[in-house]
């Protein structure tokens, strides 16, 4: 893990306006800024909705801060009669770093398959934004013991039609759905065993540097208390945080935590 900085990201969901966003991105900054947080030893991202992405642009332009942004979905499509999407050129021109792509939720909720994230994805590289493909399996493929093929496979679902020079911009979150929201976390031994095993599959698929380079995150209940295990795993490069990503104080502890851990 020497060569991959981690990655602290959180995913707020639909929850704060543009004006709570802009409070906890000074707050947040403020509270690393005040424990002299080294941005080299750890990124830090967060993911607004749509409607807070230009107020947290203003903010983190003006001054200067180097918390980085981005989205927490988007449109396969450039421009044109699609009511209610948002495509990667809008998001780039708003200053996104990332977009989460093929989160759990938005597999249920939408749903978006394997097609349409392929396409997430190109469409994200293609504007110059790196995508964080979501993957992990549900309570019931944990049950039948095959939760490393799922996970593994979602991954080479998207992977297969990528070039060796786009695979390796991508991030790639490991979220066992079982995990997200319910409080319930992976030990760090299963974190490591999926990321390894992702980390393994793209080595055979493209070759070892593009491995070596792809950031692997673990998402699903991730807290203070549970942080400095996981990321203390070769393979784990940092996390997608929901729940805890919503308070800035154990944000803050989390990415401080994180940093001091891989230092």
């Amino acid at each position: 893990m020497a060569s991959r900085i981690p990655l602290v990201a959180g995913n707020w969901k639909m929850n704060f306006d543009h004006r709570e966003a802009t409070y906890f991105v000074q707050k947040l900054a403020w509270l690393l800024r005040d424990a002299r947080f080294d941005y080299h030893a750890c990124e830090v991202a967060l993911m607004p909705s749509f409607t807070s992405l230009r107020s947290v642009q203003v903010l983190v332009e003006a001054d200067r801060l180097k918390i980085r942004y981005g989205a927490q979905a988007v449109s396969v499509t450039t421009q044109g009669a699609f009511t209610g999407d948002v495509s990667a050129d809008m998001l780039a021109a708003l200053g996104c770093t990332y977009v989460i792509v093929g989160h759990s939720e938005r597999r249920k909720y939408h749903p978006e398959d394997d097609a349409n994230i392929v396409d997430q994805v190109r469409a994200v590289l293609a504007a110059g934004m790196k995508p964080i493909l979501c993957v992990g399996e549900s309570f019931e493929e944990r049950r039948q013991g095959i939760e490393l093929d799922f996970a593994v496979g979602q991954v080479h679902d998207v992977t297969r039609d990528l070039s060796s020079d786009q695979a390796a911009e991508l991030v790639i979150a490991y979220e066992p759905v079982w995990a997200i929201g319910t409080g319930m976390v992976a030990t760090p031994q299963s974190a490591q065993e999926a990321a390894q095993a992702i980390r393994a599959d793209l080595a055979a698929t493209f070759d070892e540097d593009v491995a070596e380079r792809v950031r692997i995150l673990y998402g699903g209940s991730v807290t203070s208390k549970n942080a400095v295990e996981l990321i203390g795993e070769p393979d784990v490069d940092g996390f997608l945080i929901g729940g805890a990503a919503l308070d800035p104080d154990e944000l803050s502890l989390i990415a401080r935590l994180t940093a001091k851990t891989v230092r």
